[in-house]
């Protein structure tokens, strides 16, 4: 198992990190809407479509990605869009854990599909444009959602259920702890000031997330750095949630070692267009 991750990501970071650092913003763009349409395909398998329409809602993404490409709102998307993916994230993702597995069931199948493919879209939006405002602010919003996972990890393993005996999410996420919770956004924290502080020091041309934030104030950029470790955290309980209501322990096997696609990305996809909310209102 080892092996086939390790081996994976190897492959991933051959074909991502050239693609990251190109002159040229279309081949990054091109190899993550394919990883998009591939999430699409494997929502529809977890939200039971048949299999015919689940290749029809990766091939819908692949036009809306396309679409979104040719009418310029990769530089340029109008800010109501941000806000309103961050609403839907907020109010879907509070309600979604708040009524847990069955309550996901109840929605309308159809429904719960679009839904799915909107939200992907929006993703790979924002990490399009993201990635036009330079490599540099996209490294600094993946490296958030990373570091909220890794240190919830430690922290987690060292201390869940010390502190804090009520299970974050027991029915969804068995082994998720608010202890790791915690541990993630000082982990989140600690990574921002020294990203920030690193921006100053090498003045590179593209401001990080951090360095945006911090130019507001501590009173800023402290709930807001809170609020998108959050958010991580919502995005993979949500995830954990359809896949519970599916029966299915991955979303696929697309990915050997690592699941499928939606399981790598889940935290990102709440994060990417929270970032771009942030960037635009504050």
């Amino acid at each position: 198992m080892l092996r086939q991750r390790v081996i994976t990501a190897l492959v991933l970071l051959a074909l991502l990190l050239p693609a990251l650092f190109a002159a040229n913003p279309w081949p990054f763009m091109g190899l993550t809407v394919i990883l998009i349409a591939a999430g699409a395909w494997e929502w529809g398998r977890l939200n039971g479509m048949p299999t015919w329409l689940a290749w029809s809602g990766a091939f819908i993404c692949l036009l809306a990605c396309g679409a979104a490409a040719q009418f310029g709102w990769v530089q340029r998307t109008h800010p109501m869009v941000w806000l309103m993916a961050g609403a839907l994230w907020v109010l879907l993702g509070a309600w979604m854990i708040q009524r847990g597995v069955a309550g996901w069931a109840l929605w309308p199948q159809g429904l719960r599909w679009a839904v799915g493919l909107l939200l992907l879209t929006l993703a790979w939006l924002a990490m399009a444009q993201a990635h036009q405002r330079g490599v540099n602010f996209l490294l600094s919003v993946l490296v958030l959602v990373w570091a909220a996972d890794v240190f919830a990890y430690f922290f987690g393993r060292a201390f869940g259920g010390r502190w804090i005996k009520t299970k974050l999410a027991a029915s969804i996420s068995p082994g998720k702890s608010w202890e790791g919770v915690l541990g993630g956004m000082l982990g989140v924290l600690l990574v921002a000031v020294i990203w920030a502080a690193l921006d100053r020091r090498w003045s590179l041309p593209d401001l990080s997330l951090y360095s945006l934030l911090f130019a507001k104030g501590w009173f800023v950029a402290l709930p807001a750095l809170l609020f998108m470790s959050a958010m991580s955290v919502v995005g993979d309980l949500v995830e954990s949630l359809v896949k519970r209501s599916a029966g299915m322990k991955d979303s696929s096997g697309l990915l050997p070692g690592h699941g499928g696609v939606l399981d790598r990305v889940d935290a990102l996809l709440p994060a990417l267009p929270l970032a771009m909310m942030l960037v635009f209102w504050i």
